[in-house]
This record gives structure tokens, C-alpha cells and sequence, in this order.
């Protein structure tokens, strides 16, 4: 089946496109994707949320990262990486972690942001890093995505990694915060001028050691990035939301966004977590779609707007939340109550009232100083230097990595039992 789409093509003209090229159609018994469904998630919807965020990392990387078994002359039969660009990446990652010699080694740090587009081989370095050092799963994100890998510009050694996206288009604190009525966001495109740092995530033992996260959180901040993203998109940046991990799940109640400078807290979400069922059963659901509800899977999988991403947002949650229903899956296998925390970073003076569109933007102020220098300065006085004094002085200073690449190969019990301790450390 092949077809194509033209950028200008409205959604009819797509439609009649893709209903001409002949489309392939699979018969699939929907008690048995029922009963294949209610499984999975009976099985997930028992753990908490940090046991089934583990869970989800565990699959990603099963079904990502492909391991087969080979003869080795010295260790018999072993697992190994299937394909070799991921096994050149996974190397080149491990072996350039900045790991200092000095506790007091991180005041040298001088932290560069690497624009993952200028370069063939940092995408697959930004994936390996994203993937292996979080438990939470590696998603792409619909719509905008800036990806940065960052490393020390001294040294060369890497440091983590950041994704700027698509803003989310309802946070309800957020949004009172700012005075913002939905029209107002919609109308203009002034969702447009914020965004939200989807992925922040420090290797390890920057992390751990000095508060790495707090450092990548600010560099979220950064001029690079405002300049980049009205670049590219034509929006001036005014203002960055994230949101944390675990939220009240956590056990101090504290993320790494608390107590930092220029991150303001708004609240809590009033979402939850969706459970998913496994990889094959989620084909079999699209497969069912495709010809049981043959418009909004179109919608969904297959229709682009005019800037060449999908049609639909939020189009797996919205289409596994329509299946879900027309299977009748019980409410309690399909979601958890689980609150993240909500935190909002405006650069401007009149950032509120600029996406209120109470002001034209020409007469704002930076709140503070965009530089990567200044924020990597404020991080490493108020934030790595306490930190690290503090474990020093407890002899409790980190040696370890914690690259979970090892998931490749172990079973989901393996992985349980070695890891769910670091889950959200």
C-alpha cells in the first residue's frame, strides 16, 4: 500500500488518497483483542505508579532494542545487540559519562547545548542517553521538539540530555496563573510562545553527586534555546513549563524543581496514569480500528496537517480511550489517580500579559540573565556546591552510573528485582 500526501492537501483530500491506495485489511476477533487487553491490564493496573514506570522502560527497551543470542568461544551462549549503530552508541556514551576525579571538579564544568539536527550521529547518541539513564519510557512527543544533548565543552564528556516541546494545551494551574481563558491560547497561536521541557534528565553521578537535574533544568531556560525556537517556529519564547516525575508519590514530596531559581511552583495535575497493554495487543487494537472505525483511525494514525505532523493530537491515548469504551474494559483496569507536581518559568516581566494578548510584547524585560554562563554559574553556587559538601561530609558520595542498558538482556523479574529501588531516586 502506498500513498502520498501533498503539504496542501485539506483533510477530505487525504482521505480519498489514502481510501484509493488500496488499503490492507486484517479480520480480528474483538473478544479476543478484549480478553487480550483486560489480560495486560489487569497485570499492570496491580502495580504503583514507580513499579509500572519501571515496567514501561523494561518494554521499551525489549522492543527498541532488539538482543539476539550468539555463541561466544570464552562465555558460551550470551545476549547481545541486535543491531550495531545501537551497540556503537551505547559505547560511545558509557565511555565518555563526565565522572569527576574531584569532588570539586564541577566547578570546571562549562556546559554547551549540541542541537541534535546539526549533527548525523547525535540522534541516536540523544536516544541511547534518554532511554538508559531514566526509567521513565522514552515517548516522542507530538508537535515542536528541540533535542539537546549537553556536555562539557572542556572535556567533551556528556553531561545529559533536554527536550523543549509543544507546550501542554490545558494545565488548569498553570493557566490561572497566567489568566488564561482557552480561546486566548487557541486564537493567535499564543500557546505557540510557551513550551515545556518534556525530557530533562542528568547522567549519573552528575545527578546524584551534584543535582544534575537542577542544572539541566535551567539550562531549559537558556538564550540558545529561545533563539533556537524562534528560529525554526517564528515564536518568540516567553515562558517554559515541566512538570515532575512522581509528584505526592514521592516519598519527601520534593522533585528537582523545588527551591530552584526562577521555577515557580503552580500546583498539581489533575490527571492520571493510563495504563497501556503490551506492544502486540496494541497493534492488534489498531488493526481492529483500521477497519472496524476506519475515519478515526485515518484521523488518528494516517492524516497530517500542513506542517507535517499528525492530525489529531494526543491521537494513542485518544484512540486506546475509544477502543477501551467500544470493548467495554473496566474503568479500574485503565487508569491510576497519580497528581504530578506543575512548575512554570516566565522569562519576561509581562510574560503573563503577553499571552493574555494584554501586550504586544515590544516593551518586555528579561527577568533575569539567559546566558548558559549565568544559570550554570547559579547551579553550581547555590545548588552542586551544597550538595556535594553535604556527601562528602556523610561519605555517602556516588560512583555509581546507573546506565540501565543491561535491560537488553534481563528478564522482567531480573530487572525488577535490581532496579526498582532506583525508581524516581
Amino acid at each position: 500500500m502506498t500513498y502520498s500526501f501533498d503539504k496542501n492537501d485539506d483533510i477530505e483530500t487525504q482521505w480519498k488518497k489514502w481510501l484509493d491506495s488500496g488499503i490492507e485489511y486484517h479480520d480480528i476477533d474483538i473478544d479476543v483483542i478484549r480478553q487480550k487487553t483486560i489480560d495486560d491490564l489487569t497485570y499492570v493496573s496491580k502495580m504503583d505508579v514507580k513499579e509500572y514506570t519501571l515496567f514501561q522502560k523494561w518494554c521499551e527497551v525489549q522492543d527498541k532494542y532488539p538482543s539476539v543470542t550468539v555463541n561466544d568461544l570464552w562465555d558460551g551462549e550470551k545476549k547481545v545487540l541486535e543491531d550495531e549503530g545501537q551497540r556503537r552508541a551505547i559505547a560511545e556514551v558509557k565511555s565518555n559519562f563526565w565522572i569527576p576525579k574531584d569532588p570539586e571538579d564541577y566547578l570546571n564544568l562549562q556546559p554547551e547545548l549540541l542541537y541534535t539536527n546539526k549533527d548525523k550521529d547525535l540522534p541516536e547518541l540523544w536516544n541511547c542517553i534518554r532511554t538508559f539513564s531514566s526509567t521513565m519510557k522514552n515517548n516522542s512527543n507530538i508537535g515542536r521538539n528541540l533535542n539537546f544533548v549537553v556536555r562539557d565543552a572542556s572535556t567533551k564528556k556528556y553531561l545529559g540530555v533536554i527536550c523543549i516541546s509543544s507546550d501542554f494545551l490545558d494545565l488548569t494551574p498553570r493557566d490561572n496563573y497566567i489568566g488564561w481563558a482557552r480561546d486566548k491560547k487557541t486564537q493567535g497561536g499564543m500557546i505557540n510562545h510557551t513550551a515545556i521541557g518534556s525530557t530533562i534528565v542528568p547522567l549519573q553521578p552528575l545527578g546524584f553527586n551534584y543535582v544534575g537535574g537542577k542544572l539541566l533544568a535551567l539550562l531549559c531556560l537558556a538564550t540558545p534555546i529561545q533563539e533556537l525556537w524562534e528560529k525554526l517556529y517564528g515564536d518568540k519564547l516567553v515562558g517554559i513549563t515541566t512538570t515532575s516525575l512522581y509528584g505526592k508519590t514521592k516519598l519527601n514530596g520534593l522533585s528537582q524543581y523545588d527551591n530552584l531559581d526562577y521555577w515557580q511552583p503552580m500546583g498539581f495535575t489533575s490527571g492520571s496514569v493510563s495504563f497501556e497493554p503490551l506492544q502486540e495487543t496494541r497493534y492488534m487494537i489498531r488493526e481492529w480500528l483500521k477497519k472496524n472505525h476506519t475515519r478515526k483511525y485515518f484521523e488518528w494514525y494516517v492524516a497530517k496537517r500542513s506542517t507535517g505532523q499528525p492530525y489529531k493530537r494526543d491521537h494513542k491515548n485518544r484512540s486506546l480511550a475509544f477502543a477501551y469504551s467500544k470493548m467495554q474494559i473496566p474503568k479500574e483496569l485503565i487508569r491510576s489517580e497519580h497528581a504530578r507536581g506543575i512548575y512554570y518559568a516566565p522569562l519576561y516581566d509581562k510574560t503573563c500579559e503577553f499571552l493574555r494578548g494584554d501586550n504586544d510584547g515590544k516593551d518586555m524585560k528579561k527577568l533575569f540573565d539567559t546566558s548558559v554562563e549565568h544559570l550554570s554559574n547559579v547551579w553550581k553556587e547555590k545548588h552542586a556546591k551544597p550538595r556535594i559538601k553535604q556527601l562528602v561530609k556523610k561519605g555517602r558520595v556516588s560512583g555509581d552510573t546507573l546506565f540501565y542498558d543491561d535491560l537488553t538482556v534481563l528478564t522482567w523479574e531480573q530487572t525488577k528485582e535490581k532496579y526498582l529501588v532506583q525508581v524516581g531516586r
